[in-house]
């Protein structure tokens, strides 16, 4: 990759196309620092723009991500980690970029996700979302430590015209940043269609079989709830009011036309900061109390339950059996602590750990997923169990999510908590981990919990 620190666009687009190799093109990535923007206005202009709209957000960290439209897209459908990876080598190797700033998520940036699994016949709810799937935005506005940087991605070719190109970059820059948001209207729910309760919680009952008789020991199992509206649903709105609800989250959005992926999840997968890898162990779920005497007294049955302990433990132990061979200098409590959250409290669990050189991001992801808390444990088994007998294509729900940069920065976490929006239509899934004792009953009432984020934004509830 070629650093320019020359600040005028068009003498970098300028050398980016006299340097470039004949009847070839190349990506070029000029970033800017910039005076304080609203992250839902650029998201709001985006869809103006583009129809491609990107949103990213670390609230306990205040750092966000937003990107419109796509200068380049990273599709692979087969050894779809490994294929991902070697495409994003090859376009950081001929790429010109002119980022002045040791900030991370500027520069080159590549925001997408994964699907659950990739065996799994494919539906045509999700045909607008690939195996795995990163776009390069053509704008991004990263929210860093309350400072903002603009970074434009171009692909240009030795025909171009750098001062057209220029001029073209600084108009949408300007529509970009000057402008205010434009909140749709709140949506309501006037029609719900759980997707075959019934079969799914007979499903439950042939897991607890399953692992009764096997050496399986967990299975994961998600349903579809699907959804119609009063109205179509503005993304940028709904995301504003995840943002309101859903504290320690990472928000999500990822749009294309009239689809949108999106949520608010509380488990992150890996973050990568110069070499220094966080991860977290999510798994056993209680619902929040009434009162702050029936909270303390839900979260102590939380810590103390056999279920939802062992449940965490195996996450725990997968988790550092996944990480050991890349990673050295590994920290993991003994104990999980109760993760309050609006809806739901969890059993946590942080991972520290430092990335041996030569790994990247994409290495760890494709070792820990799925973890036991969205598959099950052992991984082959309950994954198979789940490929054959789970009621629905899950898609991206349960997946990886996030986003990696050209300084080998990124951020990664699971998509739960989330819905697939169409237009006036959503579906929402959600799932809970069955054991040899799990009660179909329970693990319905369990899933419903976990649906309340996307329900109580999408009923139009502050």
């Amino acid at each position: 990759m070629i650093e320019l620190k020359e600040e005028n666009i068009e003498a970098v687009l300028q050398e980016a196309i006299d340097t470039i190799r004949p009847q070839s093109s190349r990506l070029v990535s000029i970033t800017k620092r910039v005076e304080k923007v609203d992250t839902l206005a650029f998201y709001d202009v985006a869809k103006q723009i583009r129809n491609e709209r990107l949103f990213w957000t670390s609230t306990a960290e205040a750092y966000t991500l937003v990107g419109a439209g796509s200068a380049i897209e990273i599709i692979a459908r087969h050894n779809r980690f490994e294929t991902a990876e070697q495409i994003w080598n090859n376009l950081l190797e001929d790429a010109v970029s002119n980022n002045p700033y040791d900030v991370p998520g500027t520069g080159i940036v590549a925001i997408g996700g994964a699907a659950f699994d990739p065996e799994k016949e494919k539906t045509a709810l999700w045909a607008n979302f690939e195996p795995i799937r990163f776009t390069v935005p053509e704008y991004l506005l990263t929210e860093h430590e309350k400072d903002y940087y603009f970074t434009m991605n171009i692909v240009v070719r030795e025909d171009d015209h750098p001062r057209q190109l220029a001029n073209q970059l600084r108009r949408e820059e300007r529509k970009l940043l000057e402008s205010l948001p434009k909140y749709g209207e709140d949506t309501h729910i006037v029609g719900r269609h759980d997707i075959s309760p019934n079969k799914w919680k007979q499903t439950v009952k042939l897991a607890t079989n399953e692992i009764q008789q096997s050496h399986v020991d967990k299975i994961v199992l998600a349903r579809e709830v699907r959804l119609k509206l009063d109205k179509e649903a503005d993304s940028g709105n709904v995301i504003r009011k995840l943002l309101n609800t859903q504290p320690n989250s990472f928000i999500f959005s990822f749009e294309q036309g009239r689809d949108c992926f999106i949520g608010a999840t509380p488990e992150r997968l890996v973050k990568i900061r110069e070499s220094s890898l966080f991860s977290t162990c999510l798994a056993g779920t209680a619902p929040r109390g009434e009162t702050e005497e029936d909270d303390a007294r839900i979260s102590y049955h939380l810590f103390h339950d056999q279920k939802n302990r062992g449940e965490h433990d195996f996450v725990v132990q997968m988790m550092k059996k996944a990480i050991e061979s890349y990673c050295t200098d590994i920290e993991i409590p003994d104990e999980p602590v109760v993760y309050p959250l609006k809806n739901l409290q969890h059993l946590y669990t942080p991972v520290t750990a430092r990335l041996n050189e030569g790994n990247s991001i994409l290495d760890i992801i494709k070792n820990l997923h799925p973890t036991p808390a969205l598959g099950g444990t052992p991984r082959e088994e309950s994954v198979a169990f789940i490929r054959e007998h789970e009621l629905l294509d899950r898609g991206w729900y349960g997946a990886p999510v996030g986003w990696l940069d050209n300084r080998d920065n990124g951020e990664f976490a699971v998509a739960i908590r989330s819905g697939l929006i169409q237009g006036n239509e959503a579906s929402l899934f959600a799932g809970c981990g069955v054991v040899k004792d799990s009660d179909p009953e329970e693990e319905f009432e369990e899933t419903n919990i976990k649906l309340t984020p996307m329900l109580s934004v999408l009923e139009g509830e502050k």
